[in-house]
């Protein structure tokens, strides 16, 4: 789904110079389209004007409507350009107003409040800062708001109610979904279905005037009753697919987050958020309402999905309003809610426009080729047999059961003649109707649909709907470590403090008074995470990111009050901690006006930065060489027993040498050399289980699994070993295993050279990712990408298939990425495969029993209509075929779950053909015995059947229904070998695909249905017991032969090689 704003500074274009490859070939072509993450609209233009279509709205309609996205650009650009003009005006009027010292503004109470949701809406919206001020800043407004602005609102069910009552709740109205009618009307507009509806109408009429109302009502209502069934069929098939889109689109737009009620962090889903909420933001976040910054330390927020521009804007206390909708670019800070759902501008853009979910998939592309290709042979077969028929009609070669001439040029009348011509024409117009695969584009939207929401129970959540399918082609995963790979329960299990390992890490008793005083002041305060220790007693509650949780349950088990410390000393300044960087710091002002700067971050990087370290006794000693080498061993001995290790330290500072200004403060570099070294600490972060069955399956797969991590290399290494990753420690040699810094100073070539062979990169920056993503796809890879921070929206934005982390991932790696994994595990992204997989599988098996019903249909139909002047199979006849064909047939076959022998083979090319020598061979042999069995019983069928003695009127009906009967019974024993294509048992795992068995149990049904109460209406007669014998007979014989045809070899290369003259016309860039 693309989003309809402005792209964010963090998106980056597609870069064909650094490694991104064009997906907008003019020279190729028009259902020639690789991958449309990226493709342009033009390009997306001119396949739908290539299709051959017979119900546009239909076929269309889960792809990108490029006329609404216009309008939707255009409304996003009306509404923007309108809030900034009643901004102005509000601002014009202030000055005015502030001229003529008229400036006095009061509150006004609303209900249990001092202020009401106007006064708060106009103030945010406006950035009214003066009536902020008269409100008594943040503070003031948060006392008419009945909030703390540290300790959050009450927060319990009937404040939330008055908050809901007073200020409104966090939801927008949205535009309606499509109703049942409106699908059934799109149902309704497909071309050959309105002229077969006109036919039967003019059949209904001719039927009536020439036999009477009792007898002449049957061929033409069996044809509208025919169409209205393949109407009806289909809108609810597709009804129900909107349904599970309208689910999954819920799903995305319910953002979790935390907020502070009663004290302590909470998590609440974005629609629960009431006005006097406090929320803090951190980088990555996205701003949930309309608000004022209570406190914030280098916040900078991405304002560009509402204004349009794509600059960052600092926020301060002199800038202090928040919109909702916006991004946190980087820094972090608390906000005051102030509107929430219709109140904001967000919730006004939002409710005037549809989302639009539609979106191409390259599958849907290529099938919308395929479908073209078949339709055109289609066209031009009925448009021969109309031709054929019309002819042998009208110069009286068509004959009836008796065989006496249908039409004699003066004799016949006028009615006869028009009756017989419709008929003529109905059976044209039907075998276009089957012919023209118009339920093939739509199978894909179906097996889409269906694994979509068995994929949330995968725990996946697909965004993109390409991405689905093009993870069954991906060659390399790109993975994190942290979370993914582990199981993000981190715990410090070791530390060296002073100049000695404290055993166990919590033992107070060995570390000094002054020593403990400053680590517990460095955990308190250096962080953004929070304990919370409930008023009644009770277990301590720790919340923040797994790293942040484990320091801080180590500084409770030494003894820290978390309250206490942090109410000593001021902060001056934050600097949050940077992935680039790998640290954060935090400047603070003691009461003796006495200044620490503490650091804690990646330990080799800090311990570089230490020319001190705590000794016996409270003595600052400077950090020798020798002490250097003692610590470096120690934070090598923590990695190789797979540890994270993070440094804490710290310096004092001079009062006078801080920036006093705001503005000065903000953009001050905290200073990070000659620090005095607290502690290093070691956190475990075991390895998820199954997570080496999970790489393994994915190297049987053919799929090679990288790892991306921020940690150091021994770390990285001991982790590769334990998830399988790297097979043994010969492995863990340059570039197998490469350090981020390492790769990024190679030269694009060098890059190039030796990105197929680097398994493990340690050490990375987000920036060393991106340069990785780009080396491998330039290498012809289709790569998977894990990401969870900001910094990761590039590499996820420029991966084939970007997965953002549900639960460790920042808002703006979710909106970058295709798929959201919601539990963070490795093996979720596995079953992502395999879903991947299995949409491509199931549409194969949906076109080779497609494509074999076509050409039977097809071929039966042509060659007794040019020998004959007759077709066995009637128009009601085919237009039951098509249903089976179409809706039922891409309903059992879309929805075949995925197995393990699709993990047994290697990633589907995405340049490979759709219709493979295995299915060639398969739909050919079932083709060609179908057609000569059927074909056989047009001409000879009389006679092998018995009926020379039979009334020729009636041993012509009991033909062509047995043929009619065969041929659909061969269809039903076709579906269950179009199953397996390629494995000789057809039958294995049947019982788990109740779909399937049900329609296949329906169709059957109705089957008997049709021959033997309703022939009237089909035109076919009742068969007896050894009729059905036959019938049957005919039809389980394509088991045994699908079987026999499975022994037959095929060529590996591809049929279409074999033609390079038509393959490069049909493909240059193959």
């Amino acid at each position: 789904m693309t989003s309809p704003f402005k792209s964010s500074p963090y998106r980056r274009r597609h870069d064909l110079e650094a490694g991104g490859r064009s997906t907008d070939d003019e020279s190729s072509g028009p259902f020639d389209i690789l991958s449309t993450k990226n493709a342009s609209i033009e390009r997306l233009r001119r396949w739908r004007q290539a299709a051959l279509v017979l119900n546009a709205s239909r076929r269309f309609r889960y792809t990108l409507d490029l006329q609404k996205e216009e309008e939707k650009q255009q409304i996003l650009r009306k509404i923007r350009a309108h809030a900034q003009v009643i901004r102005a005006a509000y601002r014009f009027k202030a000055a005015g107003e502030q001229a003529n010292g008229n400036t006095e503004l009061h509150a006004t109470p609303t209900g249990d409040f001092g202020i009401d949701q106007d006064q708060l809406s106009t103030m945010t919206r406006d950035h009214k800062f003066d009536f902020l001020e008269q409100l008594g800043g943040v503070k003031g407004l948060s006392d008419l708001l009945k909030t703390n602005n540290e300790k959050g609102i009450y927060g319990d069910d009937a404040d939330l109610l008055k908050r809901k009552n007073a200020f409104g709740s966090n939801t927008y109205p949205q535009k309606k979904g499509r109703t049942f009618w409106m699908f059934l009307w799109e149902a309704w507009q497909d071309l050959t279905l309105i002229i077969l509806m006109v036919a039967a109408v003019a059949s209904l009429v001719l039927g009536i005037k020439t036999e009477g109302i009792k007898e002449g009502w049957y061929d033409g209502a069996s044809i509208a009753f025919a169409v209205i069934l393949v109407i009806v069929v289909t809108a609810v098939s597709d009804y129900k697919q909107s349904l599970q889109f309208q689910n999954l689109n819920e799903e995305k737009r319910n953002i979790h987050m935390e907020v502070i009620r009663g004290g302590k962090r909470v998590d609440v889903s974005i629609y629960d958020l009431v006005v006097g909420d406090v929320v803090p933001l951190n980088i990555g976040d996205q701003v949930p309402a309309d608000g004022i910054l209570i406190i914030g330390h280098s916040l900078a927020i991405d304002e560009s999905s509402m204004t349009g521009e794509s600059k960052i804007v600092h926020k301060n206390s002199r800038e202090p309003f928040l919109m909702s909708g916006c991004k946190v670019a980087d820094g972090s800070g608390t906000m005051l809610v102030t509107s929430v759902g219709i109140n904001t501008e967000w919730g006004l853009l939002m409710a005037s426009i549809s989302e639009d979910t539609g979106e191409e998939t390259p599958l849907q592309v290529r099938l919308n080729g395929v479908a073209t290709f078949i339709g055109i042979v289609g066209l031009t077969v009925a448009f021969l047999v109309l031709v054929v028929l019309l002819v042998r009609f009208f110069t009286g070669h068509t004959k009836d059961a008796n065989g006496r001439p249908q039409f004699k040029a003066g004799k016949t009348s006028v009615g006869d003649a028009v009756d017989g011509a419709i008929k003529i024409l109905t059976v044209a117009v039907t075998i276009v109707v089957v012919a023209v695969p118009e339920g093939l584009p739509l199978a894909v939207t179906l097996t889409l649909a269906y694994s979509m929401r068995k994929m949330m129970a995968d725990k996946a959540l697909v965004r993109r709907l390409s991405a689905c399918e093009t993870m069954g082609s991906a060659t390399t995963i790109c993975s994190d470590k942290t979370g993914t790979l582990t199981l993000n329960q981190m715990t410090v299990v070791a530390a060296y403090a002073g100049s000695k390992k404290i055993d166990p890490p919590e033992k107070k008793s060995q570390l000094s008074p002054k020593l403990s005083s400053l680590l517990i002041e460095g955990v308190a305060q250096n962080t953004n995470g929070s304990v919370f220790i409930p008023e009644g007693g009770g277990d301590v509650e720790v919340s923040g990111s797994p790293t942040e949780k484990a320091i801080l349950v180590w500084g409770v088990k030494l003894g820290m009050n978390f309250d206490a410390v942090r109410s000593e000393s001021t902060v001056i300044h934050v600097f949050p901690f940077n992935s680039q960087k790998k640290r954060g710091g935090v400047a603070l002002q003691l009461p003796d006006s006495e200044v620490h700067i503490h650091w804690k971050g990646a330990a080799e990087i800090v311990l570089s930065s230490c020319t001190a370290y705590f000794g016996e006794n409270d003595n600052i000693e400077p950090m020798d060489d020798e002490k250097a080498l003692f610590f470096k061993k120690a934070i090598e001995d923590m990695a190789a027993g797979s540890l994270r290790c993070i440094a804490i330290a710290y310096r004092s500072y001079e009062i006078d040498k801080v920036p006093v200004g705001e503005q000065e403060l903000s953009q001050w570099a905290l200073p990070e050399d000659d620090l005095v070294l607290l502690a290093i600490i070691g956190l475990k972060d075991p390895c998820r289980p199954g997570v080496k069955e999970a790489v393994q399956l994915c190297q049987n797969a053919g799929v090679k699994v990288r790892m991306v991590t921020g940690d150091n290399l021994q770390t990285a290494r001991a982790i590769a070993l334990e998830c399988g990753i790297l097979g043994s420690n010969e492995d863990a040699v340059e570039p197998i295993l490469i350090e981020g810094k390492v790769f990024r100073e190679y030269s694009v070539e060098e890059r190039e050279k030796h990105v197929e062979k680097i398994l493990v990169m340690g050490r990375s920056s987000p920036n060393d990712k991106l340069l990785l993503v780009q080396a491998l796809r330039k290498g012809g890879h289709v790569v998977a990408v894990t990401g969870d921070g900001t910094n990761d929206a590039p590499a996820l934005h420029e991966a084939d298939i970007g997965l953002s982390m549900g639960i460790q991932g920042t808002e703006v790696a979710k909106e970058n990425s295709d798929i959201i994994i919601l539990d963070d595990n490795f093996a979720s992204v596995v079953k992502v495969v395999r879903w991947g997989r299995s949409v491509y599988a199931n549409i194969q098996k949906f076109i080779q029993f497609q494509l074999t019903v076509n050409v039977a249909a097809l071929i039966i139909n042509v060659v007794a209509a040019v020998s004959s002047g007759d077709v066995p199979l009637n128009a009601v006849q085919l237009l039951w075929v098509n249903l089976i064909m179409d809706t039922l047939g891409a309903l059992a076959l879309a929805t075949e779950p995925p197995t393990d022998h699709l993990m047994h083979r290697p990633p589907v090319g995405r340049r490979e053909p759709l219709i493979t020598n295995i299915m060639w061979r398969n739909l050919l042999i079932q083709a060609v015995y179908q057609v000569t069995v059927l074909l056989v019983l047009n001409f000879r069928g009389k006679t092998l059947l018995g009926l020379k003695h039979d009334g020729a009127d009636h041993a012509n009906k009991v033909k062509n229904t047995l043929i009619f009967n065969a041929f659909v019974l061969c269809q039903i024993f076709n579906e269950f070998n179009a199953r397996k294509p390629d494995e000789v048992n057809i039958f294995d795992g049947i019982t788990k695909n109740h779909l399937f068995m049900g329609i296949v149990a329906i169709t059957l049904v109705l089957q008997i249905i049709i021959i033997e109460f309703i022939g009237k209406f089909t035109s076919t007669v009742k068969l007896n017991w050894k009729q059905w014998l036959v019938s049957v007979a005919i039809g389980f014989i394509s088991w045994p032969l699908a079987f026999v045809g499975k022994l037959i070899p095929v060529p590996e290369t591809p049929l279409h090689k074999f033609f390079p003259r038509f393959s490069q016309h049909r493909n240059p860039q193959s």
